[in-house]
């Protein structure tokens, strides 16, 4: 029995394994969004993508979502449509796609241990010119402004960083608990980065002051919060079934200040008074 239990278990599909609520289930099953799974091309490879539309009368600006260490899971997709809630173009491309067994991508490893392995072994020209592929898609999508941001949880929190230091055409780069790019990368950014940490994260957010000079030393805008109490990974862990106050507070909190640093950057500019002569 206790044979036939474990090949059951190897059979659900990953996102199962991976930390899930019923929060992130309702959001996805019961979104009256449109969402939809599309194919990029990235020379030969083919990246699987999850996308949601917000429903708006004009065109909208586009985020692209760049996933966790623990590749494509549900929860990377309740943001797309959480983002799209707000009024906004959202995309997460699946970073393992073509990587996993018989050339799946992260639902096809056998664990969450398997898929971690696998996304910290991405090479980074790869992850650069996948998420290339993806914005380039997303920005000539017909619904799309051409405004394009980039947000990375985690793994890809540090690599959304680092993306700001390669596509200069970013309106804004958001950095959840995401480790820097290296100083001397920084004078590349063209655009404002805002960062969100949890307190009781020292090992990423012990990299928060170091950079906060480093940008500031690069004539670079970036904004930092450090939200108390809060662990490592609060955006998700803030959605659990059980969540830590501490964790539910800054979820609710990021969100909060997300959207409305999504909302400013959005806005028209305001008109210049004319002139009396």
């Amino acid at each position: 029995m206790k044979t036939l239990s474990v090949f059951l278990l190897a059979l659900l599909p990953l996102t199962s394994l991976a930390q899930n609520s019923t929060a992130v289930s309702d959001r996805l099953n019961k979104s009256p969004r449109h969402h939809e799974w599309v194919t990029v091309d990235q020379g030969t490879r083919k990246i699987q993508c999850f996308i949601a539309y917000p429903e708006v009368k004009d065109k909208a600006m586009a985020i692209v979502v760049v996933h966790e260490i623990y590749g494509l899971s549900d929860w990377a997709r309740s943001v797309t449509d959480q983002l799209a809630e707000n009024g906004y173009i959202a995309i997460v491309p699946d970073l393992l796609s073509g990587l996993g067994p018989n050339g799946g991508g992260t639902s096809a490893y056998p664990s969450q241990d398997a898929v971690t392995r696998a996304v910290s072994g991405l090479p980074q020209p790869q992850v650069q010119a996948d998420l290339d592929a993806v914005a380039h898609y997303v920005a000539q999508l017909p619904s799309c402004n051409g405004n394009i941001a980039i947000a990375g949880f985690c793994w890809g929190g540090g690599k959304a960083f680092l993306y700001a230091t390669e596509n200069k055409a970013l309106k804004a780069a958001f950095v959840f608990y995401g480790t820097p790019p290296p100083a001397a990368d920084m004078a590349k950014i063209q655009c404002p980065v805002y960062g969100f940490y949890g307190e009781s994260d020292n090992r990423v957010t012990s990299t928060v002051e170091k950079a906060t000079a480093a940008m500031k030393a690069a004539g670079k805008t970036y904004d930092p919060v450090i939200y108390a109490g809060a662990g490592h990974g609060f955006m998700r862990s803030g959605m659990d079934n059980t969540p830590t106050p501490a964790n539910k507070q800054a979820m609710q909190d990021a969100w909060k200040r997300w959207t409305g640093l999504l909302a400013k950057l959005t806005q028209p500019p305001a008109a210049t008074p004319a002139t009396k002569t």
